[in-house]
């Protein structure tokens, strides 16, 4: 359960702007995107594997640039 404590004299705008960055670290609203309509068991493979993929070429983007920083210190 998430909770947002409030103290006395507490702004309520703060408080819901609280509650709402809470729920988007919990990623509750991207769960509530994906069960607003229902999704075929092969629409959510097909999903799934294009998320793997975007992530491995993300990885090797991430890869690569880390390499090329690492060889860019070695020159000086």
């Amino acid at each position: 359960m998430i909770t947002v404590k409030l103290g006395h004299g507490t702004d309520p705008i703060k408080a819901m702007q609280k509650l709402k960055n809470k729920l988007i670290k919990e990623e509750l609203f991207i769960e509530l995107k994906k069960r607003r309509f229902y999704a075929k068991p092969s629409l959510k493979r097909r999903l799934k594997k294009e998320e793997a993929e975007r992530q491995r070429v993300k990885d090797f983007r991430k890869k690569v640039r880390q390499a090329q920083q690492d060889e860019w210190g070695k020159n000086f």
